[in-house]
């Protein structure tokens, strides 16, 4: 049997292919359309979707996951008393015990601190562990296999951004090839191999058009909402219960919280915060936790005075 690094090690190498298969379909769409069609008057308005569409896609690709700071550690003490309980009960009041002045609010479904015993740390609000990358990432929201990354709080801008421009190639590539592709079943288009990439050309713009397009429309829902697609799914467990709209603050806050303040930014793909750090939940949650936040010298999010998840954070 294969030794374990070995495998890890080919899994690693497998996982780049969905990457290689759209690296390899944008720069055959490229050499299609820039060279095999080249219409003068169309190839600025290609080029600058392009551009933006391979920035974007590199950014979400290469930026890595964001994961709790030390803070969020158990000190050498707790984490040899949390190994040593044999019961449940005993390593939770170890856990309530080392989260007390930690801006956490969501819990296990049974009530519980969300704790990793594989990262061996203490889980932020929002985060969760991901086998396919091995570490708690924050704010997360799904393991793409198309970027071969965790989409969470560090690249999701880039993520939206890159589906937002993947959608302007596509549909661009697809409405200035249509005139050709016509051509193409009248048979007035010249008898050369050209001819065949534009046939491919819109079938598969048109095909990704149409994928990727329901796959937007659905997180522009998830930004709207302040959710993330775990929390589609699940509603993080706060000490009142379940609570879908935990997290959500009204449309322009939930939007701010993923592009930034800037709004000359927010179709970039450079990394901008969130400047509000008092309102991180809900009104319904911030009256629910407020006084527990007194208790603990917290801003009624649960965040300490000045900080924000980034501060928290480690990328």
């Amino acid at each position: 049997m294969a030794p374990s690094h070995v495998l890890r090690c080919c899994q690693r190498v497998l996982a780049w292919i969905p990457v290689a298969f759209i690296t390899m379909v944008v720069c055959w769409s490229y050499y299609a359309y820039v060279v095999e069609l080249c219409v003068f008057i169309y190839l600025t308005v290609f080029h600058f979707s392009f551009f933006m569409f391979v920035w974007s896609y590199w950014k979400t690709i290469f930026t890595r996951p964001s994961s709790p700071t030390k803070e969020f550690s158990l000190s050498k003490v707790d984490k040899e008393q949390y190994e040593r309980a044999e019961r449940p009960e005993t390593q939770q009041e170890i856990l309530k015990r080392a989260a007390r002045e930690l801006p956490i609010y969501t819990r296990t479904g049974s009530g519980g601190i969300r704790y990793c015993d594989r990262c061996q740390v203490i889980k932020p609000d929002r985060c969760h562990h991901c086998s396919a990358c091995d570490m708690c990432v924050l704010k997360m929201d799904h393991h793409c296999p198309w970027v071969n990354n965790c989409v969470g709080f560090s690249n999701y801008k880039f993520f939206i951004l890159f589906l937002a421009y993947a959608l302007v190639y596509c549909l661009f590539i697809a409405t200035t090839v249509l005139q050709y592709f016509i051509k193409f079943w009248t048979v007035s288009l010249p008898d050369t191999h050209a001819k065949f990439h534009v046939l491919f050309l819109f079938f598969v713009a048109a095909m990704f058009f149409i994928s990727i397009l329901s796959l937007f429309s659905y997180h522009l829902w998830l930004v709207g909402k302040n959710r993330s697609t775990i929390e589609a799914f699940r509603a993080p467990v706060f000490s009142n219960g379940p609570d879908k709209n935990g997290f959500s603050l009204g449309f322009r806050k939930n939007v701010t919280q993923v592009f930034g303040d800037q709004g000359r930014l927010w179709l970039l793909p450079f990394f901008t915060r969130c400047d509000d750090v008092i309102h991180t939940f809900s009104e319904s949650q911030n009256q629910l936790l407020n006084n527990h936040s007194n208790e603990n010298h917290l801003e009624p999010n649960g965040v300490k005075t000045g900080m924000s998840l980034a501060d928290y954070s480690r990328v």
